[in-house]
């Protein structure tokens, strides 16, 4: 299942042109790594501009020995529970005992957090084996003009293959950078399971401008035959994949009406529930809060009853331990309590109405005090339009990154709807001073953007 598997040998890098045997250390690893442009760090520029494919990242892989062919592929797309579900995903197969690699995008404090095995993070002295490796052939590819430049984030998947077929992963869980169509992922022919979750409007400039947009663009990692697990879209979007599996006869696990489930209890720590799925009942406990991580595991469920179906050994036992174990920082996270600090990247729309229904059902009537930061390329007067009916009391500030919104800009939201926040320059002094005016019985909520929520993160560890 899955396409055939090859194992490739190692590559003899003494042999090709140019190379001159240089080992590179991890800080010269990521300071090649970062001479790529990187469009995760410049807002609104679209890479998708006309005439662009994967061709040239297919020559490189092919150059390379097609290392993204060397283990099964789970490919995993969606606006939002992406991550969480590559996670799930991932961390049950490991509980399966088999070797599983997870790439996915972007990293809280460190590069490294992108490629793991079986939960361990790729080691510095890997990392730098592994683009030392992979530099003659990026080199190469230069020198030849029928091929543009590679980007960060192609370079970053190139390495992460390599890596995956060196350990000889029997998993890689793929998680798409961005869109999926176009994305650096796109590369692996027949893919066990591909999984769609929740699409709504986010990256506008670069997917599109509508739903359907957006989902055709998401939907491009449909293979011909391949399964597609779906997860609850909107009507708009559903039609979009629905005629798109459709056409490449793809197997279809539709969550919500194949999969279903429902909550049976929970606290603070964690929530419990219970997952139908197409051929067996599972009750399981997720240390993730929030409803929509009950739809992103029962999304997992639907990909790894689809593994078992073709004959891999996953049970009821190894599902229920894996997403026990799962770790996904970041996402609706309680960092400490009295007062309650509660953190979520919810960066989009979407994802911000979730956050305030979740915030609502979990701290009923508490005070809430708001940290506020996001990105200037998000659609911030929609993500305030759900935010303000949390609170009145807001603190806004900006992450340490380039695409950090201005505070000027986010004053004049709130502003817009009667509120006049303080402002802070820099997260921890944000989150200081909401800590310095807040009650015990207080909730404050960080969130606006995955680097603010980061660096909440290194507040409370004292990095």
């Amino acid at each position: 299942m899955g396409g055939k598997i090859i194992r490739n040998f190692a590559v003899d890098y003494s042999t090709i042109a140019g190379y001159r045997g240089d080992q590179l250390n991890y800080s010269q690893a990521e300071e090649y790594l970062n001479s790529f442009t990187n469009y995760e760090r410049i807002p609104g520029i679209s890479y998708a501009q006309p005439g662009y494919s994967l061709r040239h990242v297919e020559e490189l892989l092919t150059r390379m020995g097609n290392p993204q062919l060397a283990a099964r592929t789970i490919h995993i797309a969606g606006t939002k529970g992406k991550g969480s579900v590559a996670a799930m995903t991932a961390q049950v197969l490991s509980s399966s005992g088999y070797k599983t690699g997870r790439y996915t995008s972007p990293h809280l404090h460190n590069l490294r957090e992108r490629i793991t095995i079986d939960g361990g993070l790729i080691s510095e002295a890997e990392f730098a084996a592994a683009m030392t490796g992979l530099k003659p052939f990026i080199e190469s590819m230069k020198k030849d003009t029928s091929f543009r430049q590679l980007t960060y984030f192609e370079a970053l998947t190139a390495l992460a293959f390599a890596h995956f077929e060196k350990k000889q992963v029997d998993f890689q869980v793929l998680e798409v950078g961005l869109g999926g169509r176009l994305d650096a992922t796109n590369v692996v022919a027949h893919p066990a399971v591909c999984i769609i979750t929740s699409i709504s409007l986010d990256h506008t400039q670069i997917l599109g401008n509508t739903l359907e947009e957006i989902a055709r663009e998401k939907a491009g990692i449909i293979k011909p035959d391949c399964w597609a697990v779906i997860s609850p879209q909107p009507e708009e979007a559903a039609s979009v994949i629905s005629n798109i599996c459709h056409r490449k006869k793809a197997k279809i696990v539709q969550v919500g009406r194949d999969v279903t489930w429902h909550k049976i209890g929970g606290d603070l720590r964690q929530q419990s529930l219970v997952i139908e799925g197409t051929t067996s009942k599972y009750r399981v406990s997720i240390p993730l809060l929030g409803d929509f991580q009950l739809e992103n595991a029962a999304t997992a469920v639907g990909a790894l009853e689809v593994l078992a179906s073709e004959g891999l050994a996953i049970s009821a036992a190894d599902i229920a331990q894996g997403l026990a174990q799962v770790r996904w920082p970041g996402r609706f996270q309680i960092l400490q309590e009295h007062p309650t600090v509660l953190i979520d990247g919810a960066h989009n729309v979407a994802s911000m109405k979730r956050l305030v229904n979740n915030v609502k059902a979990y701290f009923l009537q508490k005070r809430i005090l708001l940290v506020f930061g996001t990105s200037c390329d998000k659609d911030i007067p929609g993500i305030i339009n759900e935010l303000v009916s949390l609170s009145s009391q807001v603190i806004v500030t900006r992450a340490s990154h380039s695409r950090a919104a201005p505070l000027s800009t986010l004053v004049a939201e709130f502003a817009k709807r009667g509120i006049e926040p303080e402002t802070k320059e820099t997260v921890p002094q944000a989150i200081g001073r909401a800590l310095s005016i807040a009650k015990k019985t207080d909730i404050v909520c960080v969130t606006g953007s995955l680097f603010v929520v980061a660096e909440a993160l290194d507040y409370f560890s004292g990095d």
